[in-house]
């Protein structure tokens, strides 16, 4: 077998569960698609960018088939599209929806022993029960000294430009028992970083009966695995930070402080067509005393410009407030319009030279901010993850940077790779800072 994962992390996590499945099947993975008997592509349908990657992909794999080799297109461009997404790749043999990832070795064994030429269509409408038919899967993709660990899949939220309902289904959280286990596993395996990752972590336990379930699920990861060295949080929801959890990540050791907190505009107009909580003024609250409860927090957002009707007084409330937040990390995004979702059917398209006229603009002035934000750490050291080294240098990342997504931390000497180690900062760029390696006790625990 050979998995292609393309999109972002909770794609990767479902790529490695698949693999995880196929192996205990007796499958091996092979590192050239042109080996395997069997190659999956787990697409990304998010925004029109990536469902063109994934077809893409899939068309060169496609034309690239030898005989009795089968191709699989998985994931969420083949949960919204289904069998249309076969009339876009000619030589498709099989297509997965990501509700029912599980189901994979029961696809691949169907198609070894179908006869007939058309693609076998698996999209189950039910989502996986979770900790339940996932079959045993580790929900964890393993990459160097970090892992990415899935605790929810779905989304409830509203927004107007998200098409992740229409693929995902609603919110589904995993027992916190199952969750805590894997990443007391993952400790022993040697990870130092856990990542959690759901379309809305901050949303974890609903569904469950545990409203703010976030801050009891850290309790019990860090409870199962003492061993470990960093719990990072990633895509919480504007609205939903509550006391409990801000308190939690500043008394958690193990817990770093960072955020991401993808808030997408900071007009409340613009925000109220995008389905969106449009009281910035609480949002500011919120980050106020969550740097008052730890004043060394790194905080990320990502916003959206260009969405339609966006006059130029609304996107300049945004510069103005991202000026006066002043994040550590900002993504700007263009305006994607997505069929099927609320925004679609909105008037006032804005065109599209302005829309990244509009994001160059952002971009530009989160960049300053973010060379002054680094400029700060010069001398203090900090302790670093290290991710790779050559010719004398190594590559890490401190306690502000998400695997990705964010900068790195560029070390003068070798140090052990998947080690946490003092790095005193010498030097800062608009994303990234150097250093060299230190005997000194870094500033923060973590």
């Amino acid at each position: 077998m050979h998995i292609v994962s393309l999109g972002c992390a909770k794609n990767t996590v479902d790529s490695d569960s698949m693999q995880q499945l196929l192996a205990r099947a007796g499958y091996q993975l092979c590192d050239q698609p042109r080996q395997a008997e069997v190659i999956i592509v787990n697409t990304c349908g998010f925004i029109g960018p990536a469902k063109e990657e994934s077809i893409q992909v899939l068309n060169e794999l496609a034309a690239a088939k030898r005989r009795g080799q089968l191709l699989v297109a998985a994931g969420c461009l083949s949960q919204r599209y289904g069998a249309g997404l076969a009339q876009s790749v000619p030589g498709l043999d099989g297509v997965l929806g990501t509700r029912r990832w599980m189901d994979i070795v029961e696809v691949v064994e169907r198609l070894r022993a179908r006869r007939a030429p058309e693609p076998l269509y698996h999209l189950p409408s039910a989502a996986a029960t979770v900790g339940g038919d996932e079959h045993g899967a580790l929900r964890a993709a393993v990459q160097g000294g970090s892992a990415y660990l899935k605790i929810a899949d779905g989304c409830r939220r509203p927004c107007a430009f998200c098409a992740i309902p229409l693929i995902k289904g609603t919110a589904v959280s995993r027992p916190p028992e199952v969750i805590a286990a894997e990443a007391r596993e993952l400790a022993a395996r040697g990870c130092r970083e856990i990542i959690l990752i759901a379309q809305d972590t901050t949303d974890y336990g609903y569904d469950l009966g545990l409203p703010d379930g976030l801050p009891g699920l850290l309790e019990q990861i860090t409870q199962a695995a003492p061993d470990l060295s960093w719990l990072r949080v990633m895509y919480a929801y504007p609205g939903s930070l509550s006391p409990r959890l801000i308190d939690r990540m500043a008394s958690l050791p193990q817990v770093l402080h960072y955020l991401d907190l993808p808030l997408q505009h900071a007009h409340p107009a613009t925000l109220r067509r995008m389905r969106r909580p449009a009281d910035t003024g609480r949002v500011c609250e919120t980050l106020a005393r969550m740097r008052a409860a730890m004043p060394d927090i790194a905080v990320r957002s990502t916003f959206i410009v260009g969405y339609p009707g966006e006059t130029e007084e609304e996107f300049q409330a945004l510069l103005d407030f991202v000026g006066e937040v002043r994040f550590d990390r900002v993504g700007v995004f263009t305006y994607s319009k997505e069929e099927d979702t609320a925004a679609a059917t909105l008037e006032g398209s804005v065109a599209e030279e302005v829309k990244l006229e509009r994001r160059e603009r952002l971009m530009t002035l989160q960049q300053s901010i973010s060379l002054e934000k680094n400029e700060a750490w010069v001398g203090q050291t900090l302790p670093v993850l290290i991710e790779g080294h050559g010719q004398g240098v190594s590559v890490g990342r401190s306690f502000r940077d998400a695997p990705e997504i964010d900068g790195l931390v560029i070390v003068e000497g070798t140090a052990p790779v998947g080690e946490i180690v003092p790095v005193t900062v010498t030097g800062a760029m608009v994303y990234d800072l150097s250093g060299k390696l230190s005997q000194r006790s870094p500033v923060l625990a973590r």
